[in-house]
C-alpha cells in the first residue's frame, strides 16, 4: 500500500498536481489541512479507486472538512490533524500526550510548513510515530525545499516512511 502525504497547500496546487503525477500510482492520498477550497480538484486528480483523506486546516474558512480524522492505514491507526489546535507551532507535546492516550500508533500533523518525523519510544509503552509532511507551496524549513512524504506498508504490515523534497 502507497499513501502519499501533504499538508499546506494553501491552494497553490501546481507542485501537487507535479508530485502527484511523479508518485502515481498511490492507494491513498492524506491531505493535512489547509488546502483552501482545492478539495474537489484534488480529488479529481488523485481519480477513482484512489482513497482520499483530508482534514480542516486553519485557513479552510467555509470548509466542511472534519477537524481531525481517526483511521486505519494497515494494522495502524492513524490521527490525522493540521495541528492548531495542538499548538504543534510551539511544541509536538499537546499532540504527542494526546495520541498516546486516544491509543493512536501515528500521529500526522500539519501546519508549522516544516517537515517532521519522529518515533516515540517510552518504556512500557507502544511505539507512536510523530510527522508532518512539510508544505509543498509555503515550506518553513531551512532550505525551504517544498516537501511531502510518502508511506509505504510493506508485505509484512511494517510502515516505511521517505521525505522527499522538490
Amino acid at each position: 500500500m502507497k499513501i502519499l502525504i501533504v499538508s499546506d497547500t494553501h491552494r497553490k496546487d501546481g507542485n501537487l498536481q507535479w508530485v502527484m503525477e511523479q508518485t502515481k500510482p498511490f492507494d491513498m492520498l492524506i491531505h493535512l489541512g489547509d488546502a483552501e477550497g482545492s478539495v474537489y480538484e484534488i480529488a479529481r486528480w488523485a481519480g477513482p479507486g484512489c482513497e482520499l483523506e483530508m482534514v480542516l486546516g486553519n485557513n479552510d474558512f467555509f470548509s466542511h472538512l472534519e477537524r481531525e480524522r481517526d483511521l486505519m492505514i494497515g494494522t495502524y491507526r492513524a490521527l490525522l490533524t493540521h495541528g492548531h489546535y495542538y499548538n504543534v507551532s510551539l511544541s509536538t507535546e499537546y499532540l504527542r500526550r494526546e495520541a498516546r492516550e486516544r491509543g493512536f500508533d501515528i500521529a500526522m500533523f500539519g501546519h508549522t510548513h516544516r517537515p517532521f518525523f519522529e518515533i516515540d519510544r517510552q518504556e512500557g509503552e507502544k511505539e507512536l510515530i510523530l510527522l508532518n509532511p512539510g508544505s509543498l507551496s509555503y515550506p518553513r524549513q531551512e532550505g525551504r525545499r517544498p516537501s511531502y512524504m510518502i508511506m509505504e506498508i510493506g508485505e509484512d504490515g511494517k510502515a516505511r516512511f521517505h521525505q522527499h523534497y522538490l
